[in-house]
């Protein structure tokens, strides 16, 4: 996600900001050896113009249908949500408003941005804010499972206050602050000729320090509590027998598998690049292009990870599957009540759409 949080390793457009002194070295006076200049090369930057857009395309439409279904589905069954089905509507909001960026990026990837510098500030805080919420709701989702699984007889009251009141202060709220950044340094610039939406820092102690808070929070700290509480409710369900203990046990570990697939080689990317910012890994400009198309490979894929979660965290469920099929046949049936309605009196419409509601909340 450090498309959200540090979008130069991404795009071609690049932007550093030189010391008045006019010597050859960075804003921050780190010393890239015998380079005097940073080795972005054109070649990255014709590689995203083609790989990104295509593969922002697919996730944009995959990601609205996956997650507008299940938003669609929520909305109907508003009485018989349980506290899973709450996590799963904040996870599809925060994905859907995730993924509406993306065309954005697309358009910034393979021409230029067009969208003026408020918008380059407003699509990067939608990014950042629904890219950090996204995550962490997935460390309360493991969070609550753990309870539900774990400490079944007496969950109830802690799992209720988690899914109702914690979930905003554990996360949108953190997710709302981390945007300050993108709020301050977020801008667009031009450079060769093409505009670009980009954080433009006054040092780069400053990147790398975000950087650092980027990975903390965006994968560190979610990851250890997916990982620690899934890794309980396999020791727990691997003692129980029966079909539907094997069922949760195996999609428990598909859960596991998909989140650190996704994540994880993104997340190793961006933070090797943080250590050759700070000098620790020595490099040449071949070692830092390819660590950099390295990062545009594995954040398309991480960005998969939003149209996973339908999937992994809902249409997995057969609860899921029954409350979406009586939501389309509601709306069928609602469509055709208002067709064959019409010229009838009022009154028969106004019963029978009633009953259609009450035989939807009793299934």
């Amino acid at each position: 996600m450090a498309g959200g949080t540090d979008r130069l390793d991404i795009y071609p457009g690049f932007t550093i900001e030189f010391p008045d002194n006019g010597t050859d070295e960075l804003g921050s006076g780190h010393d890239y050896g015998d380079f005097e200049e940073p080795c972005f090369g054109h070649e990255n930057a014709n590689f995203n113009r083609i790989f990104l857009p295509v593969i922002y395309s697919i996730i944009f439409l995959t990601g609205i249908i996956g997650n507008g279904l299940v938003i669609v589905v929520m909305g109907y069954q508003k009485k018989l949500r349980s506290m899973t089905d709450k996590y799963r509507l904040h996870l599809s909001v925060a994905d859907l408003l995730f993924v509406i960026t993306l065309p954005f990026w697309s358009v910034d990837a393979a021409i230029s941005w067009y969208f003026g510098n408020f918008l380059c500030k407003t699509v990067h805080v939608i990014y950042t804010v629904n890219l950090y919420s996204s995550v962490l709701i997935l460390a309360f989702i493991s969070l609550d499972r753990y309870l539900a699984i774990v400490h079944a007889t007496n969950s109830q009251r802690p799992r209720k206050l988690l899914a109702e009141k914690v979930v905003y202060i554990g996360v949108w709220l953190p997710a709302m602050l981390l945007t300050v950044p993108d709020i301050i340094f977020a801008s667009t610039s031009e450079v060769d000729g093409r505009y670009v939406c980009d954080r433009v820092y006054p040092h780069d102690n400053w990147r790398i320090s975000f950087r650092f808070q980027h990975i903390l929070v965006g994968f560190v700290l979610p990851g250890l509590i997916i990982l620690t509480c899934y890794c309980i409710i396999i020791s727990k369900l691997s003692h129980s027998k029966g079909h539907q203990k094997r069922k949760a046990l195996k999609t428990t570990v598909i859960l596991i598998l998909a989140f650190f697939a996704c994540w994880l080689p993104y997340y190793i990317g961006i933070s090797t690049d943080t250590f050759i910012l700070l000098g620790v890994i020595r490099h040449g400009c071949n070692f830092e292009m390819i660590v950099h198309k390295w990062i545009s490979i594995t954040e398309a894929i991480a960005f998969f990870h939003c149209c996973l979660n339908p999937i992994l965290y809902a249409f997995l469920g057969a609860k899921f599957k029954t409350s979406a099929q009586n939501a389309l046949t509601s709306v069928s049936r609602g469509s055709s009540l208002k067709i064959l309605s019409k010229g009838k009196r009022g009154g028969h419409s106004s019963v029978s759409t009633e009953s259609e509601s009450s035989s939807f909340h009793s299934s």
